[in-house]
């Protein structure tokens, strides 16, 4: 088992990516090259983000990949509310989306500031 897979974050952030992919395989087939792939990018990088921080060798280098892997919810939270705006996602299924991914936020901003002591 790598370390990372231990980190609870990096288990919700999988888990987060598989209700993204989810819940776009409903939007219309014109949106596979826009905001699909927008959000699946932006989900798949949250958990990506954290498994290379843990490869690198300075708590430093970790926090920046951390910083990436918070800026990657920030982005699928914008375009959860855009989907939600253009009815492509339901307001449970985006209130839902929003919920974990300020968890996610909540659990990177404790990891980040616990690399810095």
């Amino acid at each position: 088992m790598f370390n990372f897979e231990k980190l609870q974050v990096w288990q919700k952030s999988i888990a987060l990516a598989g209700q993204v992919y989810a819940l776009t395989k409903t939007f219309p087939i014109d949106e596979r090259f826009g905001l699909t792939n927008q959000m699946r990018r932006a989900a798949v990088s949250i958990s990506s983000n954290i498994a290379e921080g843990c490869s690198r060798e300075s708590k430093a280098d970790f926090s920046r990949f951390i910083g990436i892997a918070t800026g990657s919810a920030f982005e699928l939270v914008s375009q959860a509310r855009i989907a939600r705006d253009q009815e492509l996602l339901s307001p449970t299924a985006h209130d839902l989306l929003y919920r974990d991914s300020l968890e996610i936020v909540r659990m990177l901003t404790g990891l980040r500031d616990s690399l810095k002591e």
